[in-house]
């Protein structure tokens, strides 16, 4: 099969006004926030009727049967070698890492308390954008961004009595791997189509994924529940495929930074559905934290 080409086909999107690009690259991002803003309570959900492990590998077979599938349809070349390392990257963070470690810690957390401590997500991204690729936003950029993670850090520290828990350090490792998966997937979006980006990178995972989930599923109990099968369903394709394909590209439009700081929006839309579909009850300081750092975004998409 022959690699893909460094020259790429003038995107649609690049003919557009600017403010129209931009437009549309907000909306593809928003699109991907609101799509991330179920994963925790499909999450918790999909654990009702699988394991953690299963949960975690099952899913990301499952996006990358879809992926590979398109992939092959459509006949797109393999990706040039010097792209692998990205890949790689993006592989480990966004398909590996971030969703093993979120679903360790929503064992013993509440969705409500994981969605605030993700409400770092936009700095960590926005600090890892700056290192790799050398952006440099406005200061009142970098003073919003710290207001808002510092009333996340207010809020963690406040729930667990002054003292971080396990699933705080499972969250906050999370973060890490999921800003430089994030990074590396805007870089490369400016490069190939976003749908690629994520495509590529869970097909890299299924030497992997595919006898961990065989080892998964002979180990652990499995209960055919609906809220069991909803919630794979949907953190396989709604989250790990689908949301990463319009973030990626919303990112490369719009640029890493300011996609990132969208993600301030997603702790209260991710609390509105965990007292929708879990009935989870929380204290006024989380919807009250999760506004804080929604104000931040206004800044931030102006600075």
């Amino acid at each position: 099969m022959r690699t893909q080409s460094s020259a790429t086909a003038p995107s649609p999107i690049a003919v557009t006004a600017p403010r129209e690009r931009r437009g549309l690259g907000t909306g593809l991002a928003a699109l991907g926030v609101a799509s991330f803003s179920l994963t925790f309570p499909a999450t918790a959900w999909g654990l009702q009727g699988f394991g953690p492990w299963t949960l975690v590998a099952v899913r990301s077979v499952l996006a990358a049967l879809v992926a590979g599938g398109c992939l092959l349809a459509l006949r797109v070349p393999l990706p040039e070698r010097r792209h692998l390392p990205g890949l790689a990257v993006v592989a480990a963070g966004v398909v590996a890492g971030f969703p093993m470690l979120t679903t360790l810690a929503l064992q013993t957390s509440t969705t409500a308390h994981a969605a605030v401590v993700v409400g770092l997500l936009p700095l960590t991204t926005a600090v890892f954008s700056a290192l790799r690729t050398g952006s440099s936003p406005s200061r009142r950029f970098w003073l919003a961004a710290l207001a808002g993670a510092a009333a996340v850090v207010a809020f963690t520290v406040g729930q667990s009595g002054g003292a971080l828990t396990t699933a705080d350090g499972y969250l906050f490792a999370a973060l890490l791997v999921c800003a430089a998966g994030y990074t590396e997937g805007g870089r490369l979006a400016r490069i190939m189509p976003g749908w690629q980006v994520i495509g590529w990178a869970l097909v890299l995972c299924l030497p992997l994924s595919v006898p961990a989930a065989a080892l998964a599923l002979a180990y652990e109990p499995v209960r055919l529940t609906g809220h069991g099968i909803a919630g794979l369903l949907w953190v396989a394709l709604g989250s790990q495929f689908l949301g990463l394909v319009v973030w990626y590209r919303g990112m490369a439009v719009i640029g890493i930074p300011r996609a990132s700081q969208l993600q301030l929006a997603q702790p209260l839309l991710t609390l509105v559905w965990s007292a929708l579909l879990l009935g989870e009850h929380f204290t006024a300081a989380a919807p009250v934290t999760a506004v804080a750092v929604l104000v931040c975004i206004a800044v931030t998409q102006r600075s």
